[in-house]
């Protein structure tokens, strides 16, 4: 189990992150615009300095669903892989069946 304050800032940062996801995208292709007035452009940087840090999408951290663990997630079920194993081999993922040979 991961550390309470690690998930609850991870949720923190996704808030974030979806709202300033517009500002964020209208600021970075103004930056990004070459027909745009270097002065416009520099602008646009500054103010793109300005929104928090964690608003960006990258700093958020996927983390399993149950545990909070960080490492060894699987997107599609959002679960770390030490889960996805025990709730395959009890049958709780429909679909899914641990293979032996």
């Amino acid at each position: 189990m991961a550390k309470i304050s690690s998930v609850e800032r991870n949720k923190k940062r996704e808030k974030l992150a979806t709202r300033f996801a517009n500002r964020r995208a209208r600021l970075k292709a103004i930056a990004k615009d070459r027909t745009a007035t270097p002065e416009e452009r520099f602008e646009a940087s500054l103010k793109l300095a300005e929104v928090p840090r964690n608003s960006a999408k990258v700093r958020v951290r996927l983390r399993c669903e149950i545990t909070g663990r960080s490492r060894g997630n699987y997107r599609k079920f959002k679960l770390c892989r030490n889960k996805l194993r025990e709730l395959a081999s009890n049958g709780q993922i429909p679909g899914m069946v641990k293979s032996s040979w």
